[in-house]
């Protein structure tokens, strides 16, 4: 087993990819692992499949956890609306997904450890999504207790390390890395909606065009109906 391997939550949106790009940066050797969650935006993993094979990533996993049958999301839910008025400080956004990072982390740890892979990276950002309570500091050194605690690995003192490279960046400075790693930013997808072209007008659209507008890359924002 190689212990320069790691695994990456990879769904496809620019956090995501610019975490992989960095862990490849850092020498890893990456296995990919995206959730089919039921979730509306669901073409995001078909980006993630691109950026996947972009990066070189030869092993890439993608596995059906449906989280969405029991609602509880505008995310998951097409009976309720997305938010279009942008990010609240400290207010838990309906786009929120009860237990979707537990879950994710959950499952890249079983992969980690079956694998052998020393780390996992995750894109999770806590500047741009301050309600959401599965982005913050706490909860990744929570969940990294833990994952000491609850492994095989983990007993032996071989639990797989809980990597957030931009926990703490903004969004303009993610766009800035992006770029600087060659990531593909065109490729990947952020929209909430699953349809031809981004909207956008939801909150992640928003935050996404602000972010590249500000970081000078206006050509790489969404336009209504087009990138």
């Amino acid at each position: 087993m190689d212990q320069s391997q790691a695994v990456v939550l990879l769904s496809g949106g620019l956090d995501s990819a610019t975490s992989a790009a960095i862990a490849i940066f850092e020498g890893y050797n990456l296995i990919a692992l995206s959730l089919r969650y039921g979730q509306r935006n669901e073409k995001e993993l078909g980006a993630a499949k691109k950026i996947s094979q972009y990066l070189g990533i030869i092993e890439h996993y993608i596995i059906d956890v449906n989280i969405a049958q029991w609602g509880g999301s505008s995310l998951t839910d097409k009976s309720l609306t997305l938010p279009q008025k942008g990010i609240e400080n400290d207010i838990i956004p309906s786009t929120y997904v009860p237990g979707r990072n537990t879950i994710f982390i959950a499952l890249a740890l079983s992969l980690a450890e079956t694998k052998g892979a020393k780390a996992i990276f995750t894109g999770i950002n806590a500047v741009d999504y301050l309600g959401y309570p599965d982005c913050r500091p706490d909860y990744l050194e929570a969940y990294q207790k833990l994952a000491n605690l609850s492994s095989k690995a983990g007993i032996e003192g071989k639990a797989p390390q809980l990597i957030a490279p931009l926990l703490n960046k903004s969004k303009v400075d993610i766009v800035h890395r992006a770029i600087s790693l060659g990531v593909p930013i065109e490729d990947t997808w952020s929209c909430y909606l699953g349809e031809e072209t981004p909207c956008g007008l939801c909150d992640s659209c928003r935050v996404r065009d602000s972010a590249l507008i500000n970081a000078g890359y206006p050509e790489l924002a969404t336009s209504k109906g087009k990138r």
